[in-house]
């Protein structure tokens, strides 16, 4: 059995969970994108246990989260509109596990919701999970081993320990040096369009990473931001993200839903999609013009998709 998974906090939680509680798991973990899942581009096979990504009818297992990748179809494992997809696996395996987890699950559920403080969002070095969550990310596919080491560490020591480990602490402190940088980026590149603002990178030659979560903080009166880059990997792609504030809740629209209009998905408060860039001078008036009108839309695909259990919280994309 292999778990195949993406690159944030609530997918390394989820691996470090499986792991914990079934024991035929025999082969290394497998990072992949959501896109290469939905493009064919990830192998996936018999056996396999997918974690917060879409559906893939050959997996054995599949748990997950996310609005706009709910299906009707029956299935092995468990999908609930739930604040982190660990959440799902802890849920659905619950007496199940060695050690008690309930406290880095209940911080995975708000890392990943994004119900964090002002405090949290300006002084993520304050607070440990919020922190070591940032030294995750899907952007450099030579992390590899550290996720599989962030695993290793989360299902074994307690997050004072993992705070000691040399690598976590590097990392950690290189993340607080990049969130400085990131401030000043956000303010020379996002501009406000009436209660939605946008972060346009693409001027960039490359675009920086930093807390996802500081533009609500720097720019209030926006309800909703929409962020745009090149795909680092294929310049010929254009990666946008939407994501509710966090602050100034009076975003009616699903995001996810509404991306998945635009060969996208994700939750109702944030989502993500990506495209090419022909498309771009369609596609982000459009966008943009649907924030605008802040109407909600939950009907938008002709109820393909059923009523979530719960409403989301709003958050950003990833």
């Amino acid at each position: 059995m292999r778990i195949v998974t993406r690159a944030d906090f609530d997918s390394v939680v989820c691996a470090m969970l499986l792991v914990e509680v079934l024991e035929d798991i025999r082969e290394p973990l497998e990072w992949v994108e959501p896109s290469e899942l939905q493009r064919g581009q990830a192998h996936i096979k018999e056996g396999d246990i997918i974690a917060n990504l879409p559906y893939h009818e050959n997996c054995t297992l599949w748990f997950d989260h996310h609005y706009t990748n709910r299906i009707s179809t029956p299935f092995e494992g468990a999908f609930d509109i739930a604040p982190s997809a660990a959440r799902v696996i802890f849920e659905y395996y619950k007496d199940k596990f060695k050690r008690d987890h309930t406290k880095l699950i209940r911080e995975t559920d708000r890392i990943d919701s994004a119900d964090l403080s002002q405090d949290e969002v300006l002084h993520p070095e304050n607070h440990p999970y919020l922190l070591i969550s940032m030294t995750i990310s899907s952007r450099e596919k030579s992390d590899k081993p550290y996720w599989n080491q962030m695993v290793d560490l989360l299902g074994k020591s307690d997050i004072s320990e993992v705070l000691e480990d040399p690598e976590v602490r590097r990392r950690c402190e290189a993340v607080i040096k990049q969130n400085r940088a990131y401030k000043t980026y956000l303010k020379d590149h996002t501009r406000l369009e009436g209660h939605v603002s946008v972060t346009d990178f693409r001027p960039l030659k490359e675009a920086p990473s930093g807390n996802r979560f500081l533009v609500y903080s720097l720019f209030p009166d926006a309800i909703v931001n929409v962020r745009i880059r090149y795909d680092k990997d294929d310049p010929e792609k254009i990666i946008l993200g939407v994501g509710h504030s966090i602050f100034n809740m009076k975003c009616h629209v699903n995001a996810g839903l509404m991306l998945s209009e635009f060969e996208g998905g994700g939750h109702r408060g944030a989502g993500a999609c990506r495209f090419d860039v022909s498309r771009a001078d369609a596609y982000l008036p459009k966008i943009i013009d649907i924030l605008m009108k802040n109407e909600a839309n939950e009907r938008c695909q002709n109820e393909i998709l059923a009523e979530p259990k719960a409403t989301e919280p709003p958050g950003v994309p990833k």
